[in-house]
């Protein structure tokens, strides 16, 4: 029996074997993947913070690194205050420790911007808003 025909016969019963040995085959359908990556981050977040973030006109958006980055914005219902955000996703998973918002907010004072501090809430609840937008696109994937 020549070289290649031994090897052809000793791979042939692993490949049935492993053929065998397909895991989770009764894996729900019904649900859609979490790490989407067309993009160099988690599409869902992605998608999700840019929604998220539209009131505000955007400096910057690199999919591939998965940075956001927001001029400042002034709401019309506090014309002396203003926020700068950045949303970063760092990881492929939706998941909550995949996504950083980090805020800058300015007050005027006297004609002129001056810094001053952001609630640790007010970055939390957007993270939260972020991560249940993701998830509402991910489940409206899965019943498109």
């Amino acid at each position: 029996m020549s070289r290649t025909s031994l090897t052809a016969a000793a791979l042939i019963p692993l490949a049935l074997l492993a053929a065998g040995c397909s895991r989770n085959r009764n894996v729900p359908t019904n649900l859609a993947p979490s790490r989407m990556t067309a993009i160099g981050v988690n599409t869902y977040l992605w998608r999700a913070a840019i929604d998220t973030l539209s009131f505000a006109p955007l400096v910057q958006a690199d999919s591939n690194g998965g940075v956001i980055v927001t001029d400042w914005y002034a709401n019309p219902n506090t014309p002396g205050e203003r926020v700068k955000l950045t949303v970063s996703i760092l990881d492929q998973e939706l998941r909550a420790d995949a996504l950083r918002v980090a805020a800058s907010r300015q007050v005027s004072q006297t004609g002129s911007w001056v810094d001053a501090p952001v609630s640790a809430a007010t970055v939390q609840k957007l993270e939260d808003i972020i991560l249940t937008r993701a998830r509402d696109i991910r489940r409206a994937t899965i019943a498109g």
